[in-house]
């Protein structure tokens, strides 16, 4: 069976996932959205670096409503972060679901219902009107935060605790839009709480999130889930793939999330943010890991060299849930709901 797959964007992420579709036989592109005019009326390959595709951007929303699709692989910048209207993604999943598209996003709302009955509401009448299927996905959190500790589980007997931890040094990071517009690097103390306040909602919403599906997939009740963020600042200035971090500037930053039962800590999700190796001395070092505490004990330690392209790896989970997507049943599906996802069509 071919797929009819629309991509919403054609950023960091969504010019991989064109690219991906572009070139898989099971696949085929019908449609491409891209913000602003700069990139409408152009050859879709010519915006993502490949051979002409024959197929013209747009960034007429209507046009591709229209568009006869079964899939929207949907990547672009969070709006609840990003841009002047924090409802835009959710209105425009909620319009293409509803258009009779399923829609699968790395924008968030992998675990819906940890927003309330508002969100969970707006997306089951929208994929109810299109008979269409919702699926939230992405790299962390979604399949290191929550598919590998959970696969993991199934060989426990007893669990104690799963703490999960990602080290990230973005040094290289040659974004300036992601690293100091969207993640607050380079931002004085001041500004970082007073333009930060929908960057700490929206990660906060992510990560509450999952907390909560991995609570859920294990069968437990949390009491709480809480958040604590620290900030460590530059000491000097100095340059970085994405500019310049100057002195006095947020230059790291950790992030934790933690679920509980009482007093008692069960699932923690730290996350360590750099920019360059001295931000952050006291805070953890190392790779990226997964322990449970239990019995068996588990351990899952990542080389620093793990994984060379994590935007191509989110994209790619995205791409690779089109099929399993596709066979689910109408409604919101999140990894709970769905067979596990494969790289199906990878290997040729």
């Amino acid at each position: 069976m071919t797929h009819r797959v629309i991509c919403w964007s054609t950023g960091n992420v969504g010019a991989h996932a064109v690219r991906a579709v572009a070139e898989r036989p099971d696949l085929a592109l019908v449609g491409v959205y891209t913000y602003g005019d700069a990139k409408a009326g152009r050859d879709v390959g010519d915006i993502v670096g490949i051979d002409p595709l024959g197929l013209t951007a747009t960034n007429d929303l209507d046009a591709l409503i229209a568009t006869a699709a079964d899939v929207v692989i949907h990547t672009p910048l969070p709006s609840l972060v990003y841009g002047e209207d924090p409802d835009l993604d959710l209105t425009t999943i909620c319009r293409l679901l509803a258009s009779g598209k399923d829609v699968i996003t790395v924008v968030g709302y992998m675990y819906p219902r940890v927003h309330g009955p508002e969100v969970v509401d707006r997306l089951t009448d929208a994929c109810a009107a299109g008979n269409s299927t919702f699926h939230g996905t992405g790299l962390n959190p979604g399949w290191m935060g929550e598919i590998l500790p959970l696969t993991m589980s199934a060989l426990s007997k007893r669990i104690d605790a799963i703490t999960v931890t990602e080290i990230s040094d973005f040094a290289r990071y040659p974004s300036p839009q992601i690293m100091f517009s969207m993640m607050g690097f380079g931002a004085t103390p001041d500004d970082f709480a007073h333009n930060g306040r929908r960057r700490a909602d929206w990660l906060n919403g992510l990560f509450r999130e999952n907390i909560t599906l991995m609570a859920d997939g294990l069968g437990i009740d949390l009491d709480a889930v809480d958040d604590h963020l620290e900030l460590d600042l530059a000491t000097s200035t100095y340059d970085v793939a994405a500019g310049t971090i100057e002195t006095g500037t947020v230059a790291g930053q950790r992030w934790v999330w933690t679920g509980r039962i009482g007093d008692r800590v069960v699932l923690t999700h730290e996350t360590v943010w750099r920019m360059g190796p001295d931000a952050g001395a006291e805070w953890a070092t190392g790779d990226h890991s997964i322990v449970i505490s239990g019995e068996p004990a588990m351990e899952l330690r990542f080389g620093g060299r793990w994984l060379s392209d994590g935007l191509l790896a989110t994209a790619m989970h995205a791409v690779n849930a089109i099929g399993v997507v596709g066979a689910a049943d109408p409604g919101i599906k999140t990894f709970l709901d769905l067979p596990p996802i494969f790289g199906r069509g990878a290997l040729r």
